[in-house]
């Protein structure tokens, strides 16, 4: 699974990518010729809290793939040259400029970060309207040669696409059967994956929510996820050299966690994903899997042979376990649970699989 990172020029997204991926970028990545690659772990507090539990010999926390794109400008969107790229990903994370510098300039003379946002958005739903026309049209043409009841069904959802992306409205706003979106699967429609807005906000507004309200509305009518982030901020705080300066820092400013740690969660919902957890004192980890999938996915997601020859799952909700403090003491409260295979996986299980091969 991979989160796509993209923005108009200087707008901070290089620095956040840095963040995320918890690596500087070399002198090659930098000239920014192509897409740059990193992984990103998953920083979730529920899984900090279980290493303090168990102190495991070993940890290992969730990761996921991100891609950062060239700078986007208005004539690389007209062109179309950098949809292919988003198209491949699973998700898209667009940095927007929130902060006023006038030593950094902006393409448009000063940032608006509503008229950014829309800019770009437009520009996607575009592109995902020029495939519909274009492929409406191909379908229509083979039906005036030969009748086809599946190709009759696509005309009929390609309509519909077409009508609401010329709306100005994003894919991800359509509501379509499980049917339709197989029949779409193979498409390169972009305004249909979830996107994430960070909003670079200065180091003075970071605890201000005005500037996220501002585009609150608008994100959440093009059913967009939006969060402020402070890259500057974020930078300091990961120059530090401990996790007790670390601390100190966010408290003398007021900040419950580092932005970028909220973020990465923040990925996860955008791709669909949820969290569970394997533990014990020889290993604490975190695992990644599709929302709405029965424990035998999970147990795949750990080992194949575990999904092949399932069993049943032992189930610990996060909550019991953190606010009980031992599994012996969630097993007394009678909090254990045993579940089978149509058992749905819910963010935060802490899971045991039992299975037979």
């Amino acid at each position: 699974m991979k989160v796509v990172v993209m923005g108009l020029p200087q707008t901070g997204k290089k620095t956040l990518f840095e963040l995320l991926a918890r690596r500087p970028l070399s002198a090659a990545e930098l000239s920014f010729h192509k897409p740059v690659v990193g992984i990103v772990e998953i920083r979730d507090p529920r899984f900090d809290r279980l290493v303090s539990l168990y102190r495991p010999e070993k940890i290992a926390r969730a990761r996921i793939e991100i891609e950062l794109l060239p700078a986007l400008n208005r004539e690389d969107l007209a062109k179309g040259t950098v949809f292919k790229r988003i198209a491949e990903a699973d998700a898209i994370c667009h940095v927007v400029r929130g902060f006023e510098d006038d030593t950094v300039y902006h393409v448009d003379g000063a940032p608006d970060a509503r008229r950014d946002i829309a800019a770009v958005n437009a520009e996607l739903i575009l592109h995902d309207l020029v495939f519909a026309d274009t492929r409406l049209g191909r379908i229509e043409h083979a039906l005036k040669k030969k009748a086809d009841d599946a190709a009759l069904r696509e005309k009929v959802l390609l309509e519909k696409i077409k009508a609401h992306l010329e709306g100005e409205r994003p894919l991800r706003t359509l509501p379509l059967s499980p049917e339709e979106r197989r029949m779409i699967s193979g498409y390169p429609f972009i305004t249909g994956m979830q996107m994430i807005v960070a909003l670079n906000v200065s180091e003075k507004a970071i605890l201000d929510r005005g500037p996220l309200d501002q585009i609150a509305a608008q994100c959440r009518a093009a059913g967009i996820h939006a969060m402020a982030v402070s890259a500057k901020v974020e930078a300091e705080i990961a120059r530090l050299e401990s996790e007790e300066e670390r601390a100190a820092f966010l408290d003398a400013s007021g900040i419950a966690e580092p932005a970028v740690d909220a973020l990465t969660r923040l990925l996860l919902s955008a791709l669909d994903l949820v969290s569970f957890f394997t533990v014990g004192p020889d290993e604490v980890r975190q695992w990644l899997v599709r929302r709405g999938s029965a424990a035998p996915a999970a147990a795949g997601v750990v080992h194949s042979d575990m999904e092949r020859g399932f069993i049943r799952a032992e189930v610990i909700r996060y909550d019991d376990l953190a606010a009980l403090g031992s599994e012996n003491a969630v097993k007394e409260a009678g909090k254990e649970y045993l579940k089978g295979k149509e058992y749905v996986v819910q963010d935060g299980d802490i899971l045991a699989i039992r299975f037979s091969v």
